[in-house]
């Protein structure tokens, strides 16, 4: 059964943070609070790790639409092609926040993503989840978790979201409500942005 462990956005405890970090190195699967609604994550280098995520969303890890979850613009270039500076304006705009931008990869993505030609990046505005991948070390690939209740698309109740998942992850933390309003998801790998999915970021960010 998983653990559920209270972190406090306005000052994540270190020694919390540093025990979600374990898990996420051994391979674990946590479910952890974002600027939206609250997300499923494992560290990107664990390969056992994210075929268990893509077992439990029912895809084939190499077809799977992950996003990578950065503490910053700086990883950017560990899997994304170059990119120009309007592209550049636009992320800076627009992150940390509550969007998935949508870039070309590059060639030193993780094996398991290398036939794919684009990632998604999240760079959320939460103090939990930017401290969680800035002590990992590298990015988490993370997807939302759904509800299906037919009402409330996401789960938004840590304690409920707990019950629900105790079984299938290693450790789930409570953040605090989440919200149920997925990211913006906007398509920048192309001459122009598009936007695929309005969600809770302002899609005319640029």
């Amino acid at each position: 059964m998983a653990d559920f462990l209270k972190i406090y956005e306005d000052k994540p405890s270190e020694a919390a943070i540093k025990k979600v970090v374990d898990v996420l190195r051994n391979g674990g699967l946590v479910i952890y609070p974002t600027d939206t609604v609250y997300g499923l994550g494992c560290d990107i280098t664990n390969t056992k790790a994210l075929e268990r995520i893509a077992k439990i969303k029912g895809v084939k890890l190499e077809k799977a639409n992950f996003s990578f979850v950065c503490s910053g613009l700086s990883n950017l270039s560990d899997y994304v092609k170059q990119i120009d500076t309007a592209t550049f304006k636009i992320l800076k705009r627009a992150l940390p926040g509550p969007y998935t931008f949508i870039l070309p990869g590059n060639n030193d993505l993780p094996k398991e993503f290398r036939k794919k030609k684009t990632v998604g990046i999240r760079v959320p505005n939460n103090n939990i989840a930017l401290e969680i991948v800035r002590t990992l070390g590298n990015p988490i690939v993370s997807t939302s978790i759904h509800d299906e209740d037919e009402v409330l698309e996401y789960s938004t109740d840590p304690e409920l979201i707990f019950e629900k998942w105790q079984n299938q992850v290693d450790l789930v933390i409570d953040g605090g409500y989440g919200d149920n309003v997925g990211s913006t998801i906007i398509d920048l790998s192309g001459y122009e942005p598009v936007v695929i999915r309005e969600g809770k970021g302002d899609p005319d960010i640029f």
